[in-house]
């Protein structure tokens, strides 16, 4: 299945998700090669790039907002928020809209997996490595199959600090 008939599905199949007791659906994005995951409720929209509004004086992370459905929504590129290189945006590269704390937010990332189901007995919390790693935004980490998904807690991967700025700066 190509890239695109993969984001295709996604988009059109995520009201109809249903995860079993046992299990935690997720929507799993790639961010520099790495496999991240964000619980499936918290997605609201996938979108492909469209051109983002920049906000002078904003957050280095904070590309601009976007107009959805009348709807200003603040745009976090992922990569900048996680001290990652910077990369061009291509055909691949999402706009995945998640629900923080009742208020939409757009989450530029490299490219959507897929919708995976992972079982809750495979996933493991993540010990706190130093004071200088920032894990708080992660919940844990899931093993599926062979491949291991970084699972984001969307309402911590901003700061309050960062959250109130970003409302301010819109």
């Amino acid at each position: 299945m190509t890239e695109i008939n993969k984001y295709d599905r996604l988009k059109s199949g995520l009201a109809s998700v249903d995860a079993g007791a046992d299990e935690n659906q997720f929507v799993t994005f790639l961010i520099n090669q790495e496999s991240y995951g964000v619980e499936v409720l918290k997605v609201k929209e996938i979108l492909g790039m469209t051109d983002i509004t920049p906000v002078p004086n904003s957050l280095v992370f904070m590309k601009g907002v976007i107009n959805l459905r009348g709807e200003v929504v603040p745009v976090v590129d992922m990569r900048l928020k996680f001290e990652m290189q910077e990369k061009e945006y291509d055909a691949f590269t999402v706009i995945i809209i998640v629900e923080v704390k009742k208020r939409l937010i757009g989450m530029i990332v490299d490219a959507v997996s897929d919708v995976a189901s992972i079982p809750i007995s495979s996933i493991q919390h993540t010990p706190h490595f130093t004071s200088k790693i920032e894990t708080d935004f992660i919940s844990g980490i899931g093993q599926l199959n062979e491949q291991l998904i970084i699972i984001l807690d969307v309402d911590r991967i901003l700061t309050t600090d960062e959250f109130n700025r970003i409302d301010s700066d819109e």
